[in-house]
């Protein structure tokens, strides 16, 4: 890519722009551009830049207008009589406070009309097309032309290589939205211009007697690449992130799960921390080598060109693995890792082969720039990963998330999680949300140990937890103390040596806000963090002051000891609250396209279960009644209902195809030839879930399909029927069957015992919901 010479004249530029700042002509009555204190201030940086210029010669008013005319090429710009207005009706941000652009009557001075005719081209530089304003305002700054991201395919192996720079910014991400120059600012010996994007704030630095670049205010600004898709990422040269998770050269290859059901992930190039340690040359020359070793020489010679010491190199593989081809070989969940509704709507896709080559779909910046935080967001999860590295920490941090429904908690759980994996080998995570679990299937309260990061929603990192218990429901309204106890029982197996993050519902009003309260004094929290959206708090804050006369379910002040501590000890002491307002699209609403709802995230999470029954190495899909099923004696293994009473002649008709808790009681189970019913629900472990596919009533056998090794089923002595069911595709998508679907008929009959109807939720509102946000938008 042949680079792009910058203007000739920066310094005589800015000298003037600054040397007509302090011109009283500039100031009208009372309507002064600059403050006191910043006169005084760019009268001493004007002076001490012209004293280090020296007498180099001066620009005219003349050649700038003439210089800048090009800013305002293509456009209706016909004559001063119509500019005129534009520009008195434009103003100036200075400090926060807005001032007018408009000058008093020496305006019609033929200097004062040349620095307006310049003002009035860089100020409306933002009604330019994006050809227009690479032609105009940054072609004259901007010195060299540098893509987000290099890409090349490889048709050998079928990868991609993708070389991305830090610290280097593309010419679609400096003139994204609006780009209105606001003034110059002094840092040392660096002019400023700062400019502001809906995004981020970039400044143009010009260095006394150096290249120009692109930098932040805060650092390095990193590259990012917002994809849809799926793939396999690893790490060959420097540093890229991915959801808070640090990725180096020599790790493991990574999975990356970016589907249209959840907000769009993101690789970032970070600078590399070794560059310190080598010069430019040697950081070059190994970037280079990389790509010499995995491209032949004839695609990689434009990688090269661009390569740099600070580059980070990444190989990006086809990921095919049996969850993804389980879920994409249903119809309805083709599309599932292809782009959303809103962003085939807004044509965010840009045409990239080498990475479409690989499943991946890079984003626009218009359409999608992944996830979005705010800053009480940053704040939180920055304040909380340094409590971990915190040696002045007497123990293990327990931090406990909670917020409305759609405020954001399963996503700033992952965020925190993945960012605490850069220092800690293991995350324990206590999963209290029934409805929306993160490593498990719905119903199921667990607590599992976390070493991976996870790149992706919770469908796609479906693993066997530490500890589990069933609770067959969505939500916990029906038995609140069942609920609580069953916690209980898995917080007796924390471990206390790592950070614990405890996920919790969306339940926060009335009883289930005394859960929350009853779970921070049980577990004896150490942090606590509210999400919250809208203007208003959808709850109360569970600060310390709130917490020391709140009341609880179980639990009522004054605060009574934690678990495992004895009843003489005194309570421990207060808990740290952080507040994170959500500021994300769509915050505090329901997912309104497809696979968004929760039903359907909770059916593509049984799936995601269950796809780990299919073979590794073998593209073959076969649906649940192909695998050969597991059978077990009827007098051998105990069967219960969780959510509702069922007469006992009709409880195998219940459970015939259905979904089932495998638990184990501790007593031992002993029939008589006949089914043993359970009296009550207990409280026991679950190593899993299965498929009840038939009752053979004739040899008293129950024949049963799960993705649970034999060892463990061997300790199973408890099926638990729940309220959870299966999700519709595993029925009515059953490949390899003629005839009539097994467990599915169209002649259906209410006399049929335990037949129920198949319901097909068809992403209807209730017209209530529709008036109050039409009234919302109004």
């Amino acid at each position: 890519m042949k680079a792009q010479r910058a203007s000739s004249h920066p310094k005589n530029t800015l000298r003037n722009v600054i040397k007509k700042a302090k011109n009283p002509k500039w100031h009208g009555h009372n309507k002064s551009l600059l403050s006191d204190d910043h006169k005084q201030s760019l009268s001493l940086t004007s002076a001490r830049y012209e004293n280090q210029m020296g007498h180099s010669g001066k620009s005219s008013l003349k050649s700038q207008r003439i210089q800048y005319a090009k800013a305002v090429s293509g456009r209706t710009v016909s004559s001063p009589l119509t500019a005129a207005p534009r520009v008195k009706a434009l103003a100036a941000h200075i400090n926060g406070q807005t001032k007018s652009l408009s000058s008093s009557g020496d305006s019609d001075t033929e200097d004062s009309q040349g620095w307006r005719s310049y003002a009035q081209s860089v100020l409306q530089n933002g009604k330019q097309t994006i050809p227009d304003a690479e032609e105009s305002l940054l072609s004259e700054h901007v010195g060299e032309e540098i893509e987000p991201f290099l890409t090349q395919f490889d048709h050998t192996n079928n990868r991609t290589l993708m070389v991305m720079r830090p610290g280097q910014l593309s010419t679609n991400q400096k003139i994204q939205g609006r780009l209105s120059v606001h003034w110059l600012l002094k840092s040392n010996s660096h002019w400023l211009l700062k400019s502001t994007t809906p995004s981020i704030i970039y400044y143009r630095q010009w260095e006394l007697g150096k290249k120009e670049h692109w930098s932040t205010p805060h650092g390095n600004t990193s590259l990012t690449l917002c994809f849809r898709g799926k793939c396999l990422l690893t790490c060959l040269y420097g540093r890229v992130e991915v959801f808070g998770f640090t990725i180096e050269e020599g790790q493991q290859p990574y999975p990356l799960y970016s589907p249209a059901s959840h907000c769009p992930l993101t690789i970032t190039a970070l600078a590399d921390s070794s560059l310190s340690t080598k010069n430019r040359k040697e950081g070059r020359q190994e970037a280079k080598m990389v790509v010499r070793k995995y491209l032949s020489s004839v695609p990689r010679k434009h990688l090269l060109n661009e390569m740099d010491s600070d580059s980070c190199v990444v190989l990006l593989e086809a990921l095919d693995n049996p969850l993804t081809r389980f879920l994409t070989s249903h119809s309805q969940l083709k599309e599932l890792f292809g782009l959303s509704s809103k962003e085939l709507r807004s044509d965010s896709a840009v045409d990239n082969s080498a990475l479409s080559a690989v499943g991946l779909m890079a984003l626009n910046s218009s359409g999608n720039q992944g996830l979005i935080t705010s800053r009480s967001y940053r704040d939180a999860l920055h304040r909380l990963v340094q409590v971990w590295g915190d040696d002045e920490c007497d123990r293990c941090p327990i931090i406990l998330v909670y917020g409305a429904k759609n405020s954001g908690k399963s996503t700033f759980v992952r965020h925190l999680i993945n960012s605490l994996l850069n220092q800690t080998t293991s995350v324990e995570y206590l999963e209290c949300d029934v409805g929306q679990t993160e490593f498990t299937p719905p119903g199921c309260l667990s607590l599992t140990a976390v070493t991976e990061p996870l790149l992706g929603p919770p469908f796609t990192h479906q693993q066997e937890p530490r500890h589990m218990v069933y609770y067959g429901q969505a939500d916990c309204q029906s038995d609140l103390d069942r609920y609580l106890e069953s916690l209980k029982s898995l917080w007796r197996h924390s471990s206390g040596d790592m950070p614990v993050i405890i996920n919790t519902m969306g339940w926060v009003r009335g009883l289930g806000f005394q859960l929350l309260v009853d779970l921070v004094r049980f577990f004896s929290v150490t942090h606590v963090v509210q999400l919250s959206f809208g203007e208003t708090s959808q709850c109360p804050a569970l600060t310390p002051e709130f917490l020391r006369t709140a009341h609880g379910w179980q639990t009522h002040p004054p605060a009574q000891p934690a678990l495992g501590q004895p009843e003489n000890q005194e309570a421990p002491h207060s808990h740290v609250f952080l507040s994170i307002h959500s500021e994300f699209e769509g915050a505090g609403s329901s997912g309104e396209m497809r696979h968004q709802r929760s039903n359907e995230l909770r059916d593509l999470a049984l799936m995601g279960y269950f796809s780990q029954m299919q073979a590794p190495d073998s593209s073959l899909i076969r649906p649940l009644h192909c695998f050969t099923p597991y059978q077990v004696s009827l007098s051998a293994v105990a069967i219960g209902v969780t959510h509702c009473d069922v007469a006992p002649t009709h409880i195998l008709y219940a459970a015939n195809a259905s979904l089932v808790g495998l638990c184990c009681l501790d007593e031992k189970v002993v029939g008589r030839g006949g089914p043993m019913l359970l009296s009550q629900t207990p409280i026991c472990p679950c190593v899993g879930l299965g498929v009840l596919r038939g009752v053979d009533m004739i040899r008293g056998l129950y024949l049963l399909v799960t993705p649970v090794h034999p060892t463990l089923l061997s300790r199973v002595n408890c099926l638990l029927l729940g309220e959870i069911s299966l999700p519709k595709a595993l029925l009515t998508i059953q490949s390899g069957v003629e005839g009539d679907l097994p467990y599915i008929t169209t002649d259906y009959s209410f006399e049929l015992t335990g037949a129920g109807k198949l319901h097909i939720f068809k992403g209807l509102s209730r017209p209530s919901f529709v008036r109050s946000k039409t009234s919302s938008k109004v």
